[in-house]
């Protein structure tokens, strides 16, 4: 059950979960604990992740106008 919760963690980051696998995924996350933080550490780690393409983005924007 939390490797195929784990999948859908994965799978909600990229794309919509269909209604079975939204409910699927939260009725595990209601009962297991060890899911619900890797759950959260997901979403952080996420959320970094689109901060930190952010800041390199313009970066190498910058870089590809210096060129020229």
């Amino acid at each position: 059950m939390c490797r195929e919760a784990t999948r859908l963690m994965s799978k909600r980051l990229d794309t919509s979960l269909s209604f079975q696998e939204r409910m699927s995924l939260k009725f595990h996350l209601a009962m297991c604990g060890a899911c619900r933080n890797c759950n959260q550490q997901f979403q952080l780690l996420h959320g970094l992740g689109g901060v930190l393409e952010e800041k390199v983005r313009p970066a190498s924007r910058d870089t590809g106008n210096n060129a020229e």
